[in-house]
């Protein structure tokens, strides 16, 4: 079977090489800032200007991150962290999404549970804390309750805004052919929520890292978030950046994997 070859003019190709240039730009912008803000926070630690053990340093967070690992205690809190960021952060989403169809669906049942749902999302998840300790526990169950809780109705309000903006007369055209509303649902609804769903999703990331975190704060006896607890309490303060910068690393590949989703549907698309 024969590759086709796809001819480009030389403008494009011109276009694409200062593209590719601008991107590898930015990428070196972004390492050299990153880099110097270590390199100068390193440096007022070590000259004096800021005291280590209040400020920590690159080199002390990664001495102790070090000592973690040899421990054999880094892995198992980063993946007690990691499952319930991630089990929280799917059932939000599939919840949500789920729960916006079914509000789609009935106009009636919309007008009834919007105020709520309104209520609810402005409502500090960290209330919740006292209640989900009685009904859940002080294991893992309650952490990832705190983890949906905080994501569901972001989720929810997001699609559901995402589905009622559909355009309307692409609808009327629909419904004039004699299209069902599962045919439009699945034919022109969903098709034409998928950036708003990748938004949510973008979103959604953050929400997650703040509900496993919230929850590890209150119940937890493992995972990143129990580390900035106990760091704090006992003034180690390089436990507690240490596990403030591998939560950033965390966050940051969680946001690129749906970055890079969302590339992969653009092109689908295109293609």
């Amino acid at each position: 079977m024969k590759k086709r070859t796809i001819e480009c003019s030389e403008d494009h190709l011109r276009y694409l090489k200062k593209r590719r240039k601008h991107a590898a730009l930015v990428w070196s912008l972004r390492l050299g800032g990153l880099l110097l803000f270590l390199g100068i926070w390193e440096l007022v630690t070590r000259i004096g200007w800021a005291d280590p053990f209040l400020m920590s340093s690159p080199s002390r967070i990664a001495k102790t991150i070090a000592g973690l690992y040899r421990d054999g205690t880094l892995f198992y809190h980063i993946g007690t962290t990691l499952w319930e960021t991630l089990a929280g952060f799917a059932i939000a989403v599939a919840v949500g999404c789920g729960a916006a169809l079914l509000l789609w669906c009935s106009d009636t049942l919309r007008a009834v549970l919007e105020p709520y749902l309104v209520v609810l999302n402005a409502l500090p998840k960290i209330a919740l804390g006292p209640l989900i300790i009685v009904w859940f526990g002080t294991g893992s169950k309650a952490i990832l309750c705190m983890t949906v809780a905080v994501g569901l109705i972001v989720a929810i309000m997001h699609m559901l805004t995402a589905f009622i903006a559909t355009d309307k007369n692409k609808v009327l055209l629909l419904r004039s052919m004699g299209a069902s509303k599962a045919q439009i649902l699945f034919k022109l609804v969903i098709p034409s929520a998928l950036p708003s769903f990748i938004s949510m999703l973008k979103v959604n990331v953050g929400m997650a890292w703040i509900g496993s975190i919230m929850g590890e704060y209150i119940v937890s006896r493992a995972g990143l978030g129990y580390l900035i607890v106990y760091g704090g309490q006992v003034f180690k303060l390089d436990l507690v950046m240490s596990a403030t910068a591998i939560l950033c690393v965390l966050a940051a590949g969680m946001y690129f994997l749906v970055a890079l989703l969302e590339k992969l549907i653009v092109k689908n698309e295109e293609s």
